[in-house]
């Protein structure tokens, strides 16, 4: 037999956490589960920071990108996280609705080198692991934090 290739194993555990992530909206959290604003500049992904991630498309998870993500709490050593874009989607906001994805404008910061502004999906929790953050891009200020996990609550 055969031993797996570390390709398989990577989609295994994107698959699972596209599933994970997936998860109904109103699900219960678990027990364990943190959303609070906790940015700390240690270098560590925490609550509140805008951080890099990769991110399985939700129409074939064996693909997806590099992107930034809002970290919004910890489920145990889980990060919760939301997908962030730079494409601005209040151009078509019906299009997405009806698509299912919901979009809230969270403005620039120092997570995009080119300053452009940016919104964060809300409608979709990824659940990721520390080792799966590659870099620390910056603080989300707590005012905007909080009108996004009030937006992404029944979700979380």
């Amino acid at each position: 037999m055969r031993a797996p290739r570390p390709l398989a194993g990577l989609l295994r555990r994107a698959v699972r956490r596209v599933a994970e992530a997936a998860a109904p909206p109103g699900t219960v959290a678990a027990p364990d589960t943190d959303v609070s604003y906790a940015p700390r500049a240690d270098g560590r992904p925490d609550p509140g920071e805008v951080v890099w991630a990769w991110v399985p498309y939700e129409d074939d998870p064996s693909r997806g990108k590099d992107r930034p993500v809002l970290v919004v709490g910890t489920e145990g050593a889980t990060l919760l996280a939301l997908a962030m874009t730079s494409k601005d989607h209040d151009r078509d906001v019906e299009q997405e609705r009806r698509a299912g994805r919901e979009w809230m404008d969270v403005g620039s910061g120092a997570w995009d080198r080119q300053g452009r502004a940016s919104e964060v999906r809300t409608n979709r929790v990824l659940r990721l692991q520390v080792g799966d953050v590659r870099r620390e891009g910056a603080a989300l200020d707590r005012a905007t934090f909080e009108r996004v996990v009030a937006a992404a609550r029944p979700h979380l």
